[in-house]
């Protein structure tokens, strides 16, 4: 039987994004919204997306890793008072 392939994965390329609405950077209230959405669906039973080693975690410690380890496919849409938005992935925002 002849060797399976081996499929080389590559990363996606970075596109750089440029917030224009507000701080280049989470705000600490996108940061506990962020976390206790998530812990709310880890909660509910929805898998992690990262790896939790065999130690249980509780679902919050659980979000909060995910979010520093930028495993969460969450954007943030930022508006202003005129009406204009934007939406930002967490990914472009410094921590």
């Amino acid at each position: 039987m002849p060797p399976a392939k081996t499929v080389k994965r590559t990363k996606a390329p970075t596109v750089s994004f440029e917030v224009t609405i507000g701080p280049p950077k989470l705000t600490r209230f996108e940061r506990a919204r962020i976390v206790g959405a998530r812990s709310l669906q880890l909660a509910m039973g929805a898998p992690a997306f990262v790896s939790l080693e065999g130690v249980y975690r509780g679902p919050i410690q659980t979000a909060m890793l995910e979010l520093e380890a930028d495993a969460l496919p969450i954007s943030i849409r930022r508006s202003l008072p005129n009406g204009t938005t934007q939406d930002i992935p967490i990914k472009a925002l410094a921590s």
